[in-house]
């Protein structure tokens, strides 16, 4: 709840930035955060959330890119969330950092000092970790103890929280310097995640596929890393070559994704439909990408998966309960 000093109810809120199609939001939802305003300058992505999430105040405008973003009026909010541009530090792209156009690093500092949230958790790429970025990692930290915070990083896979699919994410997590003690990672599931024909199995024998069972018995291991593109680069594919031939072994076409599951009387290797991708992202199935089939799949491959969120999500929140608590 609101008052004059800001957000310090006993309920937890949060605040979206770069929320994409809802990955990180869903997850911050199950793990108890209601969301105060979501930001996003992507059209498509913010139809999604409107679409699936009426409730949630969806900015638009300028107010939807975050470089005009004023965060004043949410000061005090105990959560700031959000995943940050991935390709300033994506392999996959010439990493040029704190160089980057896209690199949207300072203007989240700017947000962070004017919303001063009590925790904060940003999302990206391995490659942040890359030792080329030592020093970019360590300005961050130095300017956000400026700020008067504490911060830390840590990678993750998908599949340590049950996600069918590689998908290694570094979290990024703060807290007011001296507030933050009760906060501990996440713990991996002891289970291992599900493989991809477990998964998919019923998506892809809903059209009565006679191979379904046996593609099934094929698709023992998890997925490689679903990769989405961007707004200029990157079609309806799962991927480039390598990723391709891991798919392969899965017995799944990665060179695009398909509009219906196999026919009963298919024979090859089948295509994932966007529904299928979005699976195998944790999502559950009442979740809808709209839009056409690539700017739908673009929105499932670029997301946070929700159950890793949502873990991360259950541990900031026990630690911001528990600061309250002490505090009291």
């Amino acid at each position: 709840m609101m008052d004059g000093s800001g957000f310090r109810g006993t309920g937890l809120q949060s605040l979206e930035l770069c929320a994409g199609a809802g990955g990180q939001a869903l997850g911050l939802e199950r793990a108890g955060f209601d969301h105060l305003a979501l930001v996003e300058i992507e059209k498509a992505c913010r139809a999604t959330l409107m679409h699936n999430r009426p409730n949630w105040t969806v900015l638009e405008g300028d107010q939807a890119d975050l470089t005009h973003f004023d965060a004043t009026p949410y000061r005090g909010v105990p959560l700031l969330a959000g995943g940050l541009p991935c390709p300033p530090f994506s392999k996959a792209g010439r990493q040029l950092g704190a160089s980057d156009e896209r690199n949207l690093f300072p203007a989240f500092l700017r947000i962070v000092d004017e919303a001063r949230p009590d925790a904060i958790l940003v999302e990206n790429v391995r490659g942040f970790l890359d030792r080329a970025f030592d020093g970019f990692r360590s300005d961050f930290a130095k300017a956000m103890t400026a700020l008067g915070y504490t911060v830390g990083w840590r990678l993750f896979s998908a599949a340590e929280f049950g996600v069918s699919q590689l998908r290694p994410r570094v979290a990024i997590v703060g807290f007011r310097t001296g507030t933050g003690d009760a906060f501990d990672w996440p713990e991996p599931r002891k289970a291992p995640a599900p493989s991809v024909g477990a998964v998919l199995h019923d998506l892809m024998a809903e059209n009565g596929w006679h191979g379904a069972d046996d593609w099934r018995a094929q698709a023992r291991g998890i997925a490689p890393t679903i990769v989405g593109g961007s707004l200029k680069h990157g079609g309806p594919d799962l991927g480039p070559t390598r990723a391709r031939q891991a798919w392969a072994k899965l017995g799944v076409d990665g060179r695009g994704v398909a509009n219906a599951p196999p026919d009963r009387d298919f024979v090859g290797m089948p295509r994932l439909t966007v529904p299928m991708v979005a699976r195998i992202q944790g999502f559950p199935d009442d979740w809808v990408f709209t839009g056409r089939k690539t700017p739908a799949y673009r929105q499932v491959g670029n997301a946070f998966p929700p159950p890793v969120a949502e873990a991360l999500g259950r541990v900031i929140a026990k630690a911001l309960v528990k600061k309250s608590v002490f505090a009291g």
